[in-house]
């Protein structure tokens, strides 16, 4: 197989209809490490909208086990890449994700932004940083495979298309971006979180790395000093440099699934979907109805 054949592949399938078969090709195929990196970025943002922010920090799941929430988070979602929408373990995994959404007073208008973010950011960044740009049709799949995630969530008034899902990022940026001490505790925690995955002494590197890749809307609303503009450049130009060259390199013969990220740290024997995420517990600022735990819903995954 040659670099391109499987762009190829991708482009003879029908967005509208095989989207989950194409963003499944592009996230596990083409482009591991980037969606990896831009979906990470992409929580920072949701952390600088003070109303999403503030509940991350009351919760405490980002500042108190950062570790678990990231891999929780990462695991979940990937259970629908992997397995499809139709699948069991998809099924189990958005249904935690909506037990623990019912759980607080979020907003629709929240939920879609975050949405959002899953569809924009990664094409921002592939554009800035990849061995090539996400084609027309992988942006179209990708709208559509969240917008399908967006319903089983039950976000209403969901963007019809990439360039609508881009524009309702932009519009609720500009209402909504602005300085909360919860967001900015979450932003500290995850850039804590981050620097944890490297040897100690890489911990100021990591963090002017992520600080370079925030735009100047997020470095002013977490109230960030911006890294000096030479080292922004070295960092932006380094992660331009690491997408000439995987242009250069064979592709990938088998997917990889975020489960086998090294960021995950939290399952080293193994997870059940089913008990992934948190359970509120009722009456302390949680969902006032009780939901017990049951048995293990769907079958065990591999060792992260």
């Amino acid at each position: 197989m040659q670099r391109y054949d499987r762009l190829r592949e991708i482009l003879r399938l029908d967005p509208d209809k095989d989207f989950l078969a194409i963003y499944r090709l592009t996230a596990t195929y083409e482009f591991p490490w980037d969606m990896t990196r831009a979906l990470e970025l992409a929580l920072f943002r949701t952390y600088a909208v003070p109303s999403i922010g503030r509940l991350l920090a009351e919760t405490a799941e980002f500042t108190g086990r950062p570790q678990k929430r990231y891999d929780d988070t990462s695991l979940l979602l990937d259970a629908v890449v992997e397995h499809g929408f139709e699948s069991d373990t998809a099924r189990t995994a958005i249904r935690r994700v909506n037990q623990m959404h019912r759980a607080y007073d979020i907003t629709n208008e929240d939920m879609r932004y975050v949405l959002c973010t899953f569809v924009v950011i990664p094409a921002r960044w592939l554009d800035a940083y990849g061995w090539r740009p996400l084609t027309h049709h992988e942006r179209r799949a990708a709208a559509n495979y969240y917008a399908e995630l967006g319903r089983h969530m039950g976000i209403k008034d969901i963007p019809g298309s990439f360039e609508e899902f881009e524009e309702t990022l932009r519009t609720y940026e500009e209402a909504h971006l602005g300085w909360d001490e919860g967001g900015r505790k979450v932003a500290e925690s995850t850039l804590a979180l981050m620097a944890s995955w490297y040897p100690a002494p890489l911990a100021p590197a990591t963090r002017a790395l992520v600080l370079s890749l925030l735009d100047e809307p997020l470095l002013s609303a977490f109230r960030f000093e911006s890294p000096p503009p030479p080292v922004k450049r070295l960092f932006r130009g380094a992660l331009k440099l690491r997408g000439r060259a995987i242009r250069l390199l064979p592709p990938r013969k088998a997917p990889h699934y975020a489960r086998q990220n090294p960021e995950i740290k939290g399952y080293p024997h193994g997870y059940d979907v089913g008990e992934l995420g948190t359970f509120p517990v009722p009456g302390s600022g949680g969902c006032p109805v009780p939901h017990p735990r049951r048995p293990a819903e769907a079958e065990a995954q591999p060792p992260a």
